[in-house]
């Protein structure tokens, strides 16, 4: 195998379809990766990309690395976070990225699941366990990149010569142009909850006893709605529904064999640019139906949201300079389909010695969706949640050869396992909750997602 710091990147301009439809070719290969800025007008939806293919893949299950690639597989005891810093670094040394082209030029993507939190933190074990790896990570160099912003489209292949190149994207075109569209078949499911409203109800009343008490400020409370998948159900014909009724800036459909990920997540977890870092937690929500001013007002809300921020600066401190760390934007408001966030960004310069996988190790898992303080948080989930949340809550991301990256909150998504689809909503729970409405914003989160499965769009918003 040739190492990447042999190969040389050759760019082509790509004549297919849209972002959408270049991907349905491959949705069903595993490892292909659609990652995709499907909110058109929103500052985060600039670029989307269409991965297939790794040349290594990079799997953990609890506590323990499997690298994979066309010479060798190993498994081992190992830090996932330290593993994809070392296979980025050895494969992308001597890479030379192109200012001129999208900044995902090549390197690492997927998931990195919630409860590697325990790899990070001494947590108990109390919740059931299941059988989702708890991250899946694979090394690409063949990127499709669209630019929403130019409204251009950009084939990226990293070959050892020109002539390999061109075969490379000989396969990838004649795949594309030869696919036959599948419409989506509206399916009603029958969606079973693992807790009922009333035991919800108690779970919230015991964080917030837990508040009272002074154990925590906060903690985000989650349940998972479950129903089984027909063997004809095409995922990805209904992701085409997903992202355009609930079109979010980091939606994605990720195919990892026997896990799939279709997600609509509004939320930026990490980026980093230029040594800079930033985070956009999302604390706060009402729905749609009440005016923007509402959530503006709201003490509870902006309680919630500040929070969560002083958390994030505290978690960035770990990686970043001394006094680089700073709000830039604190409890803005943005509105999507059926509801509104509070949302605030927080930016710092990383220090020379950490990278992009230190600063996701350190902010993992996200303090929006654990709560404050973040270990007794996560300890209290542990209790009174049902099931592990798996990918649910973890981030998706990109990892870069030149030291970008961007990644999301992994909310707002559907998983797909063993013949089920899994769909898991919560909400921030301080003392000023009140059950019913917690409940009911739980259920808002969700509207969207349900409704996709019924609905029937015509062929021209299917894009």
């Amino acid at each position: 195998m040739i190492r990447e710091r042999q190969k040389r990147l050759f760019v082509y301009p790509w004549q297919g379809p849209d972002a959408a439809a270049s991907f349905a070719p491959v949705s069903k290969i595993p490892y292909s990766l659609f990652l995709d800025s499907a909110r058109s007008g929103h500052d985060l939806s600039r670029y989307s990309y269409v991965l297939w293919h790794p040349y290594e893949t990079i799997e953990s299950k609890d506590g323990r690395v499997t690298v994979t690639n066309a010479e060798h597989q190993f498994t081992y005891a190992a830090d996932i976070f330290k593993v994809v810093r070392e296979r980025i670094s050895y494969w992308g040394e001597g890479r030379k990225i192109q200012k001129d082209l999208p900044p995902f030029q090549g390197g690492a993507a997927g998931f990195f699941g919630y409860d590697l939190a325990r790899q990070i933190e001494k947590l108990p074990n109390r919740t059931k366990k299941n059988a989702q790896p708890d991250a899946c990570i694979g090394l690409y160099d063949c990127v499709l990149a669209f630019d929403h912003q130019k409204n251009t489209a950009t084939l990226m292949i990293a070959a050892a010569t020109e002539k390999e190149a061109l075969v490379h994207k000989k396969i990838i075109e004649d795949c594309v142009l030869a696919h036959q569209e599948k419409r989506f078949e509206p399916y009603e499911f029958a969606w079973d909850a693992e807790k009922d409203d009333a035991a919800f109800r108690k779970d919230i009343a015991k964080v917030i006893d837990y508040i009272h008490a002074g154990d925590i400020f906060q903690a985000n409370l989650s349940r998972r709605f479950s129903a089984d998948v027909p063997p004809s159900f095409d995922a990805y014909a209904h992701y085409r529904q997903l992202r355009v009724l609930n079109a979010a800036p980091y939606a994605a459909f990720m195919n990892f064999g026997a896990l799939t990920l279709a997600s609509s997540s509004p939320e930026r977890f990490l980026e980093v640019k230029d040594r800079v870092i930033e985070t956009r937690p999302i604390k706060g929500t009402m729905p749609s139906n009440l005016p923007t001013s509402a959530l503006h007002e709201s003490e509870k809300d902006r309680a919630e949201n500040v929070m969560i921020v002083d958390l994030l600066r505290n978690d960035l401190s770990k990686v970043c300079e001394d006094h680089s760390i700073g709000v830039t934007k604190l409890c803005d408001v943005e509105s999507f389909e059926g509801l509104h966030h509070m949302v605030s960004t927080v930016r710092g310069t990383l220090r020379g010695d950490m990278g992009p996988m230190d600063a996701m190790r350190a902010c993992f898992p996200g303090g929006s969706i654990t709560g404050a303080p973040k270990i007794r948080a996560m300890e209290i989930i542990e209790e009174l949640e049902t099931h592990r949340r798996g990918a649910y809550c973890g981030a998706m991301a990109w990892m870069g050869y030149n030291g970008a990256m961007d990644s999301a909150i992994t909310i707002r998504t559907l998983v797909y396992e063993n013949g089920k689809v899994h769909l898991q909503t919560g909400g921030g729970i301080t003392a000023e909750s009140v059950s019913e409405t917690e409940l009911a914003e739980t259920l808002t989160k969700a509207t969207k997602l349900f409704e996709s499965f019924a609905a029937a769009l015509s062929a021209k918003h299917v894009a």
